[in-house]
Parts: C-alpha cells; structure tokens; sequence
C-alpha cells in the first residue's frame, strides 16, 4: 500500500492523480491533500478520501471547509492553509510518495521540503525543477529518493532510459506538437486572439500552460527540466514539431539506436507509470497500434518561437536566468490573457527582463523566490511600458 499525498488536488494533474487511485484502491490510500481555490471541489474531495489532512489557499476557504465538514458529520480531517499549509502536507510522516502538481512557483517551497523530509516525488509541476531544479536535485541525491516525472515528455524519457545507462545516452529527443499556430505566418502573429491561442489542437490544459505551448515556452521550460533531472548539457536535449503527439520523447544512444515511447494522451497512464515505478501493473489505456498512418517530424523555428530560444540561452547561464524566465512568462502570459499585450509581446517582454537579470549561483529556496520577485516586478515594469505604447494599436477584440 502506498500512502499518497497530493499537491494541487483540484487541478487537472491531481484529479487524474485520485482517478488512478481510485481504480486501484488495494495498493493506493489518500493520506493528505492540498487543494487551491476551488473550495467546493476540496470539499468534495474531503467528503470522499476523508485524509487525516488537508489545505487549501486561504485562512477564510480552510474556515469555511472545516464548517462544511462539520456540518456534514465528518470528523478526523484536519484543515490548514496556504503555503505553510501545504509544507505539512507535503511532509507528513505517514505520506512516502508525494504528487506535485501545484502550477508555478506555489509549489516549489512544498516540493523541496518533501524532498528534504524523505518523500518519493511524482513531479508534475515542471516550474519547481526550472527555478529550483538544481538545489532539487542536489537534495534528492542527498536522500537517496527518486524524482519521477510526470509531464508526459519526461516521464516517456524515463521509460526509454531503462533500455541503457546514463553513460550509453547520445541525445534526449523530446516531441512537441507545434501548437495552434505552427503553420501560422508570423505576420499574424500581432492579430492573434486569447481564443485562438487557447485552442491547443491536442491536449485539454489549464490557460497558461495553453498559451506556453502555443508559444512553445512550455517546450523550452521542458528542455530545462530535462536538463536538470537526467544531467544533461542543454546542447544534448533537442526538441522536434510531431504535430501527431504519438511519440511523447525519444533517447538516441550512442551506437545510434533510438528508443521511443509512445501511448494514449491520456495522463492518468504517466502518473500510474509514477505511482508504481519501478513496477507496471494492468491498465485499461491502450494505443490504437493498427490505427497508425503517418508521423511528421520537423525542427522547431526558433525565429519564429522565440521563447524556445530564450528557454535555450536560460539553461546554458543557470543561476537566476531560469527563474527570471519563468517569472517573466508567467506574468506575461497573464498580461496577454487580460488583453494587456499581444501575442507576439510576450517574448519580447521575457527578453527584456532576461537581459537584467545577473547571472549567479542560488544558494538556497529562498533566494530563488527573491529572484523569483524581482523577475516579477521586472516584467510588469515592462508589460506596463509596452502596453502604453501599444495600446492603440491593439485589435479591438482584445480590449
């Protein structure tokens, strides 16, 4: 039986966390959650799991949850908050394996210290491992505990990697779609709608991590992740447009064989591929082999994307660089969500605060999350000059 705590229970990652779990109740308990904002969704998690605890964003939800609980009869659940809140969560002494799938930075002081506290971590917030990947790392090492990757091009990297070692690895080839906006002129790209770029043409995701994909930032974030948990310099992790996703990652060793790992597009199978590891037991998520026809592959255009260039140039300086990247996009994309910049801003608003950004060694949490701050307050300083000068200009739909 493994005991399992999750981070960012009402997300998208940890409902298909608690699907898996409930499709094999011998072998996974619920022992803690950490919810968000969702207060009717936490609510209707305590109801069913019952954990000895859970937390959720605000002093005034966990209030109003305990209520709810009490009304209904339910005792034994223990109801905390905010990050503090999810640090307990996350270290809890009866919980060995531990789900991360806060989005953002949020979850990164949670992750580390689940980390530090022993845990087993089943990583699905790629953001922890881009701010922080190399105190993380470093202090899994230290435990002796493994980080297993849940994003569906890492967790796939995973499994081709048991086909030979480290030392036999040439290349690590992770697949991207290309997003809504691939065959797209460039010259479009000022005009492009919030609905446009949400219209992802494969996979049904959360608004941010929408949008980094239509500017395929969340591919340049993954080839940091890659870089920090398989050891690899960013100049052996490439990236290739599969417009089909069937083939999530490949790894190409050094007598030039190639493994890929394709499969459904269905999360719950990497996260039971985590929650099992080194064991694979049966599911019911089975490819379509006979289904397949035809595969694409083409290199990514950076001039054209160039957020996966600036991904790229982050993880050859370390230190601040990916923090900066990371704050700076998530503040941007949130402009371009409220109609503050455009499309095409959103890079440019991230090369910005890039260009300030020293390079430097982060020593601890800490002073990842001041880096992370001062990105921040960069890339609004920035939003609020370009959107001054652009505002004009901006198509009416997006005003």
């Amino acid at each position: 039986m493994r005991r399992i705590a999750i981070l960012g229970s009402t997300g998208s990652i940890g409902q298909s966390a608690l699907d898996v779990v409930e499709s094999h109740p011998a072998r996974f308990e619920i022992v803690c959650l950490a919810a968000g904002k969702n207060f009717d969704l936490a609510f209707e998690q305590a109801k069913r799991w019952r954990p000895r605890l859970m937390s959720v964003a605000t002093e005034q939800g966990a209030e109003q949850l305990r209520a709810r609980l009490k009304a209904e009869g339910i005792s034994g659940v223990e109801v905390v908050w905010g990050p503090a809140g999810a640090v307990k969560v996350a270290t809890h002494r009866d919980v060995g394996f531990v789900v991360s799938a806060i989005v953002g930075v949020a979850g990164l002081e949670a992750t580390y210290e689940a980390v530090r506290a022993g845990k087993t971590i089943g990583l699905a917030n790629k953001e922890c491992l881009v701010a922080a990947g190399e105190l993380i790392t470093a202090e899994a090492r230290r435990q002796g505990k493994a980080l297993l990757p849940i994003d569906s091009e890492h967790n796939a990297v995973h499994q081709c990697l048991r086909g030979g070692s480290m030392e036999e690895v040439h290349t690590v080839w992770l697949t991207a779609s290309g997003g809504p906006f691939r065959n797209t002129p460039k010259s479009q790209f000022p005009t492009i709608s919030v609905e446009q770029a949400l219209n992802h043409p494969t996979w049904k995701m959360g608004k941010r991590i929408t949008i980094d994909s239509a500017t395929l930032m969340n591919k340049g974030f993954e080839v940091i992740e890659a870089c920090r948990l398989f050891a690899m310099p960013p100049s052996r992790v490439k990236v290739m447009v599969h417009p089909q996703s069937t083939i999530h990652s490949m790894v190409e060793f050094v007598d030039g064989s190639i493994l890929a790992q394709f499969s459904v597009t269905d999360m719950r199978l990497p996260i039971l591929y985590a929650l099992m590891y080194p064991e694979r037991i049966p599911s019911d998520m089975r490819f379509p082999v006979m289904d397949l026809r035809h595969l694409e592959f083409a290199p990514p255009d950076m001039e054209k994307f160039p957020c996966l260039r600036l991904a790229y140039e982050a993880a050859e300086a370390g230190g601040a660089k990916p923090v900066a990247l990371n704050a700076a996009d998530e503040v941007a994309v949130a402009a371009f969500l409220d109609g503050q910049i455009r499309f095409h801003e959103i890079p440019q608003v991230i090369e910005q605060v890039l260009e300030v950004t020293k390079s430097g060694k982060l020593e601890s949490i800490q002073r990842v999350l001041e880096a992370d701050a001062d990105a921040r307050r960069v890339a609004q300083l920035k939003i609020e000059q370009l959107g001054g000068s652009t505002l004009s200009l901006r198509p009416a739909s997006a005003m």
